[in-house]
């Protein structure tokens, strides 16, 4: 039996608007680009990166009524009809969220009696009050005095002094986590105490007065066990900081002060992401370092480059993604049939080259003796190269003509070394580190706040493997048999990958079934099958497809969900690349899945997408790439229409 033909099933009226929808997104991209070469789109977080900011402001004594009005009116207009606040479209009440909004309003002015904040009031009250909220809210609270410091875990700053080959020192901790944790060493130390207003204190927020609070941390259900060995030892460590000697802590402080300083970034950033940039300012606030200091001054001024800021809203994202977002949007010109030395690729391609990392970072401590040659996510995060973004630079550069051709070869070959001495024991890849797999680093009391390791993943490893792909290597290669093997591992039992980076399902299959067709995988084998079944399975009656972050509080939920246009792009790039085998339906669901898209597409070329399908911790912290509803959908519906094109030069093959 043949494979029903491609052309068959599409009339020449839809296929004018399949090529309509990809010349209006490359015209959308066309004019987007910024003249130095890049992309960038906004990375839309949680309310609590704004109630923050206002926060440290006060704290550090800069804190200035016209921004302070601005971040208020963000929240204001992020507030739900019930008064609470969400950490993505569409999601539950979240209380930390909530606390942190609450507070931040009522230190910008906003009285308590307000309507909306009654209603936060009543959500934060009705699930126990500020004793229910994670550890870094608790955290923010007393530092101004609206929780006690007795109920935040103790993390001695001696910390700093246990070596890396110990199983418990700051290397295990993920490079976001331990560029968090070595300020917060002096934080939790010193306990600093800023004085608030009467006005913003938030003693309604507790369900019981607050001299009746039960500060002791919560007691782990099972004392046999890491969780309650480490509760066990915060008793101890307690007992120890009354006792700790002085010339010791003085100079645990100073190795974390120096650690600090040393991992600023130029733009004044830590790590490129808020949490380790606020608390290290706060932490050198803490340590007496002033306000015209150079790296207090950098670190304050390097916000406004970070904020999405209007007239009435400002707004500072948590991390910035130009890297990651002019990678992909060159890979959906590409594959919406730009030619490779399109000026506007050959611009972004010299960017590009320009961005990869040529020195030393923490990734060091566990990669000895191989050059830097790895692309970070942002404009400025030279001590973090993470693998995601330098496979998908390599797959965009190695597709790209530019003119200095031997300079681009001379980093794709620097790069794919630096890749491949990354990759962990088990095969796969993580993200930032090599074999950051310390799972006892976890049960540490103060780590509530997401996830901590930086362990390797599904949809970062294929990754890997399609650019290894790309670049003509094949499964006989060790390291890429390997990565197969860990793939072949990780598939759930229905068929499905999951998804670290990406929400969720979708986004694990959708990188895994063409990272597969990239390395000449057999696409019939029949754990290919399975995901297959599984995202026809999948698609929603409209044509696309869609799920919602709750599927990683609850796997039940998986690849449901409204549709969306990213999502509908991944599941399309995964069915796409197993399209050659036959009798599946596979190419009636294709063709469903990209009208979808190009009925939706607006008249400036892009998609709307109101729902997150990133993620930056799954469950706790969620994140909407503005970008990603419009070059994931170019790729899908160029990749079609190639797929149209080499249906119309030949037969279909036998099966």
């Amino acid at each position: 039996m043949k494979t029903q033909s491609v052309s068959s099933i599409i009339d020449p009226g839809r296929l004018a608007a399949v090529d309509e929808a990809i010349q209006r997104s490359q015209e959308y991209f066309l004019r987007t680009q910024h003249p130095d070469g890049y992309w960038w789109g906004e990375l839309e977080s949680n309310v609590t990166m704004a109630a923050e900011y206002l926060l440290l402001t006060h704290f550090l004594g800069v804190g200035e009524e016209r921004r302070w009005r601005k971040v208020a009116g963000y929240l204001r207009r992020q507030q739900r009809a019930d008064g609470t606040w969400a950490i993505y479209y569409g999601g539950p009440p979240d209380i930390n969220a909530t606390i942190e909004s609450y507070f931040a309003l009522k230190m910008a002015g906003v009285p308590a009696d307000d309507p909306m904040m009654a209603e936060a009031r009543r959500f934060v009250v009705s699930q126990g009050g500020v004793p229910r909220a994670r550890i870094f809210t608790k955290v923010w609270l007393a530092l101004f005095g609206q929780w006690d410091w007795r109920g935040v875990p103790v993390l001695p700053p001696e910390f700093m002094f246990l070596p890396s080959c110990s199983p418990l020192n700051i290397y295990e901790f993920a490079s976001w986590a331990r560029a968090t944790v070595v300020p917060m060493l002096i934080i939790l130390s010193e306990r600093p105490v800023c004085p608030i207003p009467e006005h913003a204190r938030i003693d309604e927020l507790y369900p019981v007065p607050r001299s009746e609070v039960d500060y002791s941390l919560p007691r782990p259900q099972r004392s046999l066990s890491w969780r309650g060995l480490f509760y066990n030892l915060d008793g101890l460590l307690r007992r120890y900081e009354s006792v700790a000697v002085s010339p010791l802590r003085k100079a645990a402080v100073r190795t974390a002060e120096r650690w600090i300083v040393a991992h600023q970034e130029a733009d004044g950033s830590w790590g490129g992401i808020q949490p380790p940039w606020v608390y290290s300012l706060i932490a050198l606030k803490v340590l007496g370092y002033s306000l015209d200091h150079p790296v207090m001054k950098k670190g304050l001024e390097g916000f406004d480059g970070f904020a999405v800021e209007d007239d009435k809203t400002f707004n500072p994202q948590a991390c910035l993604s130009p890297v990651w977002d002019t990678a992909l949007a060159m890979i959906g010109l590409l594959d919406g049939g730009l030619r490779p030395d399109h000026p506007a690729l050959v611009n972004a391609g010299r960017w590009l080259l320009r961005e990869q990392i040529l020195t030393g970072g923490d990734w060091q401590v566990k990669v000895k003796g191989v050059e830097p040659g790895g692309w970070a996510f942002e404009f400025e995060n030279d001590l973090y190269p993470d693998t995601d973004d330098t496979a998908e630079v390599m797959i965009a550069l190695q597709r790209t003509q530019v003119p200095d051709e031997k300079r681009k070869q001379r980093a794709l070959a620097r790069g794919l070394r630096w890749l491949l001495a990354m990759q962990s024991k088990n095969g796969g890849w993580g993200s930032f580190d090599k074999d950051n797999t310390q799972k006892l680093i976890t049960s540490i009391p103060f780590c509530d706040f997401g996830e901590v390791i930086d362990y390797p993943t599904e949809d970062v490893t294929a990754h890997i493997v399609e650019m290894l792909g790309r670049l003509g290597y094949r499964a006989d290669f060790p390291p890429l048999r390997r990565a197969l093997a860990y793939l072949r591992r990780e598939q759930e039992a229905d068929g499905a990958w999951w998804g670290r980076w990406g929400v969720n399902y979708i986004y694990g299959t959708g990188a895994v079934l063409p990272a597969l067709e990239a390395v000449g995988e057999d696409m019939s084998q029949p754990y290919v099958r399975a995901a297959v079944r599984w995202l026809l399975r999948r698609q929603n009656e409209d044509g696309g497809w869609g799920e919602s972050c709750d599927s990683y509080a609850d796997p039940a939920l998986r690849g449901q969900g409204p549709s969306t246009a990213s999502q509908t792009a991944w599941a399309l790039l995964a069915l796409l690349s197993a399209a050659s085998p036959n009798g599946d339906g596979i190419m009636e669901a294709v063709t469903r899945g990209v009208a979808y898209l190009v009925e939706r597409q607006e008249e400036d070329g892009q998609w709307e997408e109101p729902h997150f399908t990133a993620t930056g911790f799954p469950r706790d912290f969620m994140i909407k790439y503005h970008l990603y509803r419009n070059y994931w959908p170019l790729m899908a519906v160029g990749r079609f229409r190639r797929l149209l094109e080499a249906d119309s030069r030949g037969p279909s093959p036998a099966t």
